[in-house]
Formats: structure tokens, C-alpha cells, sequence
């Protein structure tokens, strides 16, 4: 059962399908050539054996004799056996020679009487003396035997009919029959063969595609189809249309599951952040339910750590309205904005915050860029405020602005504690915090989000102990 179905199988595949396609082309072309070759030597030794016949058959007729005359004159020497002689025809063997009355039946000439032969030619014709003007022999079967006949008529009337036997044509016909189906059986098989290696070479990139897809519908998103050596411009074209479609697919996979990782950890830090105030706030209402707050004092200090939790809980929902305005692409304000001053501005609020920072800047005269103001003043506080929230209040901060190559960069720098290289590859990262890190780690991530929403880039440059360097580029005109 396991043999026939892959039998089944082999016979109904593409390389079983052109196999049979090119043997059944080769077998018709075997068969007609077969048939016009054996039909022209057919008719060519049947005029030869026609030519022969009429030859004889003039040469008689010519003579005017009758069949007393023949017997007078002992030209029954080519009769006695029943054979035209030697210099008139065919080989005696194939010849046959017959004389009949005017009711077709066989003579006797002279003291020979006709033999089974002449007798059975005589009874195969109908009307012998018919045959006297027509202008092609006969097919006639004598004993089995068959024969080409024709007649001729003597002065005298007597029929006279001549046969030549077209046996060995037919042996002949039928051994080059045998030979043809032979050689060309040979070449069916022999094509059978060549086609099946050569389908097989051809049809194995077709074979790698299929071993590729299913591994890759097994879950191995990483293999491609391997080119081959001797591809086909067709087969080349489907497997680079292929493994590009696979590429997009596994990229298409991967920023599926990074995306539902980062959505997971999105949920669950920001179920963290909101427990957090939420708990706090539920305490101080339970003591003050329970009539456990009895001081003003305390009254006063539950209802400032209340407002203090209710006010982080603000400026976090604000922060995810935020991100999640910027993950739905918003259509931003762009028109000309001086961002010298913007950073101008940005360094004055940090003076004012913590005077005991020294702050320089390098952003002198004017430097317009089209973007949103609201934007490049979230991105310049962001920044600015996780220098103050991360570094002591006496480290060094520099705000450098300038334009290079039709882009502007914008570089917040610190000397402050630094991160190393797994902190600073997550420092984008919803809700991430550093060792030892406060807030709600959302600035960065909206700095970055709002970078992209203009079409610029924000990269970090940083090391333990060498502090923290954020350089945003933008571009100088609207994104298109």
C-alpha cells in the first residue's frame, strides 16, 4: 500500500507529469514517423512488384499467340512448374502462373494438369477476364499466401493469369515494424530516464521552497531558500520574491512579539506607578475614616501627602496621554521656531531651579527650524529636567545647538555618574529607571517620541563615570 501510494504520488507530481508529457510527445513522434516510413516502402515495392507484372503480362499479350501455338512450340518449358521464367520476372519461388477458360476455371495445356496453386488462384477471382483491362493488380490470398494477380487475354481468348506472391513484402514490413518498435522503445526509455534527472535538477529549488516554508511554518523564522547552481531566470525570480516575503514576515513577527513584550511590560509598569500613589492615598483615608488623625498636624501632613500622590498620578496620566498621542502619529503645528532661544529658555528655568548649577551654553544669535514649538519645548524640558533629577545639584551641564550638513543637532550634556551599556540600550524604554533612578521613566520615551513625530533621531553617548550626552537631530524642514 505504502509503495503504490507513493507510485500515485510519483505519477501525479510536476516531475512525473512533464516525464510522461515528454515520453507521450516522443511516442507519437515514433509512431508517425513509424507509419509513413512503412507505408512509403509498402507502396514502393508494390509498384516494383505492379512494374513486374505489367512487364510480363506486355510481353505476352505482344506475342499474339494462342495456347495451342504455345504448346506446339514447347514453350511449356516455363509452366511445368507453374512459374514464369527467370528472364521474364520475379524469383520462381514468388511467381505463379494460371491459364482459364472463359468460365474461370483452370486449363490443362498440354499433359499437365493445373496444380492446387493455379487451381486456388483460378477459384480466389470471380471474373477473371476482368482483370484483363484493369489497370491495377489484384490482392489476392492463394492457400494463404497472399498475391498481387493481373491477366492477359491470348488471341484465341484464353485467359491468362500471373501472380506475383507479396509474402516476403509483408515478412519485411513486419520485421522493420518489430526493429522500429525495438529501437524506438529504447528511446522512450532512455528519454524516460534523461527526463526524470534533468526535471529533478530543474525542479529542486522547487523542493528547497517547500522544505524552507515548512520549517518556517514550524517556527525556524530564520532560514531562506538557498540559491542554486544553476537556476533558471524564472525559478531565480521566485526564490528572491520569496525570501524577500519571508524577510518581511519575520521582521513583520518579531516587531509583533517586541511589540507585544513591550505592551506587557507597558501594563504591568504602569499598573506599578499607579498602585503606588493609589496605595498611599487609601491609607491616609483609612486613618482619617478611622478617626486616627486626632492632631491638626497630622491632618495637615496626610492631606499634603494626598495631594502630593494625587499630583504624581496627574503628571503620569498626562505623560501616557502624551505617548499614546505620539504613538497615533498627531498632525503637529510646524512653522518657524527660533530654537536658540527655546534652549536659551530651557537653560534660564534650570538656573532658576538649582542657581548652584553650573550651566553653559552654546547657542548664540538665531537658528530657525520648522517644526512645533509645544514639541521642541517638551523635548528641551525633558531633557533638562532628568539632568536634574538624576545628577547632583554641582554637576556641570552643557546645551549645545548647531546646524551641520542641512540638519540641526541639539546636544544636552552632563558630567554626572553615567550609565553603563545595558542601562543606556534601555534608556528609551517605557517606564525604565536606572539603579537608584526616581520618576516615572516616561521622559525619554517621549523625548523620543517626539523626535520621530518631526523625522529626526535622538542617540546617547555614555559610560560609567563619565556622565550622560543626548543629541537630538533634526531636520531643518518638514518631514515629508
Amino acid at each position: 500500500m505504502i509503495v503504490g501510494r507513493r507510485c500515485h504520488r510519483g505519477i501525479h507530481s510536476l516531475r512525473g507529469k512533464l516525464t510522461l508529457a515528454n515520453v507521450a510527445l516522443l511516442a507519437l513522434g515514433i509512431v508517425m514517423a513509424t507509419a509513413v516510413s512503412l507505408m512509403g516502402m509498402r507502396h514502393y515495392l508494390l509498384d516494383q512488384i505492379d512494374a513486374q507484372l505489367f512487364r510480363t503480362r506486355d510481353s505476352l499479350g505482344s506475342t499474339q499467340l494462342t495456347a495451342r501455338q504455345i504448346d506446339s512450340l514447347s514453350a511449356l518449358a516455363f509452366i511445368r512448374e507453374g512459374r514464369v521464367p527467370e528472364s521474364e520476372g520475379p524469383p520462381d519461388s514468388d511467381s505463379l502462373f494460371a491459364a482459364v477458360d472463359d468460365d474461370g476455371r483452370p486449363l490443362t495445356i498440354g499433359s499437365f494438369e493445373p496444380t492446387d496453386n493455379q487451381r486456388a488462384l483460378a477459384s480466389a477471382l470471380d471474373d477473371p477476364r476482368a482483370l484483363v483491362g484493369d489497370t491495377e493488380p489484384r490482392d489476392v490470398r492463394v492457400n494463404g499466401t497472399p498475391y498481387r494477380v493481373t491477366a492477359v487475354s491470348l488471341t484465341d481468348g484464353t485467359v491468362i493469369l500471373l501472380a506475383t506472391s507479396t509474402d516476403a513484402l509483408h515478412q519485411g514490413i513486419a520485421k522493420a515494424l518489430k526493429l522500429d518498435l525495438a529501437f524506438g522503445s529504447l528511446l522512450l526509455a532512455l528519454l524516460a530516464v534523461l527526463t526524470m534527472l534533468s526535471v529533478s535538477r530543474r525542479l529542486r529549488p522547487l523542493e528547497d521552497m517547500v522544505e524552507t516554508s515548512s520549517a518556517i511554518a514550524e517556527g525556524d523564522l530564520t532560514r531562506r531558500v538557498p540559491s542554486s547552481h544553476h537556476p533558471t531566470q524564472e525559478v531565480e525570480q521566485l526564490r528572491l520574491a520569496l525570501n524577500s516575503m519571508l524577510h518581511q514576515v519575520e521582521s513583520a513577527y518579531r516587531t509583533r512579539e517586541r511589540s507585544a513584550t513591550q505592551l506587557r511590560r507597558f501594563v504591568a509598569d504602569a499598573s506599578h506607578e499607579l498602585r503606588t500613589p493609589l496605595s498611599a492615598i487609601r491609607g491616609y483615608l483609612q486613618l482619617y475614616d478611622k478617626g486616627m488623625l486626632r492632631e491638626p498636624v497630622e491632618r495637615k501632613r496626610a492631606w499634603d501627602r494626598m495631594t502630593g500622590e494625587a499630583d504624581r498620578m496627574g503628571r503620569l496620566v498626562d505623560e501616557l496621554l502624551t505617548l499614546a498621542r505620539l504613538d497615533q502619529q498627531p498632525e503637529l503645528r510646524f512653522r518657524n521656531v527660533d530654537l536658540s532661544r527655546l534652549v536659551r529658555d530651557a537653560a534660564e528655568d534650570l538656573r532658576a531651579q538649582q542657581p548652584d548649577r553650573p550651566v553653559s551654553v552654546g547657542a548664540e544669535g538665531s537658528l530657525l527650524v520648522h517644526a512645533d514649538e509645544s514639541g521642541l519645548r517638551q523635548i528641551l524640558g525633558n531633557l533638562v529636567a532628568n539632568v536634574r533629577t538624576h545628577t547632583p545639584s554641582e554637576v556641570p551641564v552643557t546645551l549645545d545647538l548647531e546646524r551641520v550638513d542641512g540638519v540641526v543637532r541639539l546636544c544636552v550634556a552632563d558630567e554626572g555618574p553615567g550609565l553603563d551599556q545595558e542601562d543606556a540600550a534601555r534608556i528609551f524604554d517605557r517606564f525604565f529607571r536606572a539603579s537608584g533612578g526616581v520618576g516615572s521613566g516616561l521622559g525619554m520615551a517621549i523625548v523620543q517620541g517626539v523626535v520621530t513625530a518631526h523625522g529626526g533621531e535622538v542617540s546617547v553617548r555614555t559610560a560609567p563615570g563619565k556622565g550622560l550626552a543626548v543629541t537630538v537631530t533634526l531636520p531643518t524642514k518638514p518631514c515629508a
